[in-house]
């Protein structure tokens, strides 16, 4: 099955688990939704919030470079997920194009069918703004994976990273100016009595508790609940 359209703004992600479609892509390219067959998985998204899948299609997809081209029939699963792009390949489809990308040099590159090697090249000024408008609107999709954030794993493991910085071993609680803080037993003197030092002399710039942290713009923090409006 083909379109028949060119799709730009695709996201090369090799550290997810499946080939996504987004749903506005979807309706762009004027696909039927009688075209989509079930699927009973869950996808989960870089946060651990379930993805909603419309369903899987086949379709019948080209890589060029103008010159060179070759055709795999890709299966995309079909998410009904805010993104800034419209396609993510993942993992499975690039190992199975034995395509080797590059973010250093915008670049992808494949062999074709006659063992040539395909070179698809990415505009560095296109990347950046799509990659800002993911980052202004929150619509970035990252990293997606077929497993529960609770099993073991790329998604588990992913997440992790995520995770705000913790002290190593044991804690001490210090108290300078009426605030607690908790700097790690494993600091010898020197370094301990350095962090004292700085946040007493700074002790007004630190945020100690969520009065302390209003007016905050909602472009850089904003929390949101991860439901369906």
């Amino acid at each position: 099955m083909t379109a028949r359209r060119k799709v730009h703004c695709v996201l090369v992600d090799q550290g997810s688990l499946a080939d996504v479609m987004f749903w506005t892509t979807f309706n762009k390219l004027q696909l039927s939704p009688d075209q989509l067959r079930p699927y009973t998985g869950c996808l989960y998204g870089f946060v651990g919030d379930q993805v909603e899948v419309r369903g899987h299609l086949e379709l019948r997809t080209t890589f060029t470079d103008g010159v060179l081209s070759r055709i795999e029939n890709i299966r995309y699963l079909v998410v009904n997920a805010p993104s800034a792009y419209n396609i993510l390949l993942g993992r499975p489809m690039l190992n199975r194009l034995r395509a080797v990308a590059s973010t250093r040099h915008m670049k992808m590159k494949l062999p074709d069918l006659g063992g040539k090697v395909i070179t698809i090249k990415s505009d560095q000024k296109e990347a950046k703004r799509y990659y800002e408008n993911s980052l202004k609107t929150k619509r970035g999709v990252f990293m997606v994976t077929t497993r529960a954030p609770s099993e073991e794993g790329v998604a588990r493991a992913e997440i992790a990273r995520e995770r705000g910085p913790e002290p190593a071993g044991d804690v001490l609680e210090r108290e300078i100016g009426g605030k607690t803080f908790k700097p790690g037993k494993s600091l010898d003197q020197a370094a301990h009595d350095q962090i004292v030092e700085v946040i007493a002399r700074h002790l007004d710039a630190f945020a100690w508790s969520a009065s302390d942290m209003l007016s905050i713009d909602p472009d850089f923090l904003c929390h949101r609940l991860t439901m369906d409006p």
